[in-house]
């Protein structure tokens, strides 16, 4: 799938009004939500109330209702009067918004398209039910604006653990509407298409990265041979492999982000300095913290902290393949315990691998390199789409970018 940019087939009036939310459209609105939607508070759950008329329904809870999803995973049920169903019910077009949580949760929602009938929400998830003027969707879609989440931020009590915002507070919000329904759709609809971009990138990211596990799974242990490759592997013990050796000290006055060689320490890299330790291609193992264990592949000239553990590869052993083995082999599970997690490098030469002759060692590493460059560039498209979705977002719902003939 490819993504677009808006087509923004007009041009915004020049005729503009200054107003809180910055400069938008002459023809937009700016409301408060109360005035073009009812905000419905849910059902508060009292396992001690007594039913005359009781039936048992889904009910959505704040787990369920993610940012810009719905987690349907695990649906709780509740006993209601039978009476009460038609009034806390959630209907399809309904946009849900969580009233509680951390503060940068609050308001936090998304659409509901009926995938459970009937269903109804508890006391901490709002149900906004728009009226005519105002596009459910494309509600949903300004609720995630820079401007939206800071009134939640402002608008929110916060108290020691939770936040709060309660319903008038939402009712208060201010949203700028442009002024005919059907460009609020061709407004969600766009941002609607990045969403569904984003969703199949991360489908198949997903995939990507579960390839490569079952590929590790079954090159790193012989369970797969490679085509032309039948020597038994020899059992060994990573002493017999490689060395390895802690880096150099480094204080936090070295690294700046214009200095030219990247600096790793016990969670991976954690800066650039000045100069280096080392020069070529070298696995790393993280030798302390929390973290301590995570595997990277170093390359070029770096430098390598006091908690990063340098693995220097005996002859005929190649070090991207090595490096994939030591991922595999989940060093942080052998982390002696204290107050700072850290490995012994006498422990870790102890444990015992299957090597392969090195001509296939090199053409596993090569075959599991591939896959990862893969999932690197998937990162990267990830990522720039992600970007590209919330500049367009920004644009599209203040008016800066127009889908439809402006209104004179």
């Amino acid at each position: 799938m490819e993504v677009k940019e808006a087509d923004a087939k007009y041009l915004v009036p020049v005729r503009r009004r200054p107003i809180k939310l910055g400069a938008l459209p002459a023809d937009w609105d700016v409301i408060e939500l109360a005035t073009r939607a009812t905000i419905q508070s849910g059902i508060a759950k009292n396992a001690n109330a007594a039913l005359r008329d009781p039936v048992a329904v889904p009910y959505l809870r704040v787990a369920n209702v993610q940012d810009g999803y719905l987690d349907l995973r695990e649906v709780a049920l509740i006993e209601i009067e039978r009476s009460d169903l038609n009034r806390y019910a959630v209907l399809p077009g309904d946009v849900l918004m969580n009233e509680g949580g951390d503060l940068d949760k609050l308001g936090r929602g998304a659409l509901w398209h009926g995938q459970i009938d009937p269903c109804v929400h508890q006391n901490h998830v709002f149900v906004v039910r728009c009226k005519a003027g105002l596009v459910p969707e494309y509600l949903n879609a300004w609720t995630s604006t820079a401007q939206a989440r800071r009134y939640f931020m402002l608008a929110g009590r916060q108290t020691t653990n939770l936040a709060s915002i309660n319903k008038t507070s939402l009712g208060e919000l201010t949203v700028a509407v442009p002024p005919t329904e059907g460009e609020q759709r061709e407004i969600a609809k766009a941002i609607s298409d990045t969403d569904a971009l984003i969703d199949s990138l991360e489908q198949l990211l997903t995939k990507k990265r579960q390839i490569k596990q079952g590929a590790m799974q079954e090159l790193l242990t012989g369970k797969r041979r490679l085509p032309g490759f039948i020597k038994a592997w020899t059992h060994t013990t990573l002493a017999q492999v490689a060395d390895m050796k802690s880096g150099l000290a480094i204080t936090a006055s070295r690294l700046q982000e214009t200095y030219p060689y990247p600096c790793y320490g016990g969670n991976g890299q954690r800066g650039f300095t000045d100069s280096f330790t080392h020069e070529g291609s070298y696995a790393l193992i993280g030798r302390q913290g929390a973290l301590c264990g995570n595997v990277c592949l170093a390359k070029g000239r770096f430098y390598a902290s006091e908690h990063a553990v340098v693995v220097t590869t005996h002859k005929n052993v190649d070090v991207i393949w090595l490096h994939y083995v030591l991922i595999r082999m989940n060093l942080n599970q052998y982390s002696e315990s204290s107050a700072q997690p850290g490995l012994s490098v006498e422990k870790l030469l102890k444990l015992e691998l299957n090597l392969p002759e090195f001509s296939e060692q090199q053409a596993i590493g090569e075959i599991l390199a591939d896959i990862d460059a893969d999932i690197e560039v998937l990162e990267m498209r990830l990522a720039k789409t992600r970007i590209l979705k919330q500049a367009m977002a920004q644009a599209l719902l203040t008016g800066r970018i127009r889908l439809v003939e402006p209104t004179t």
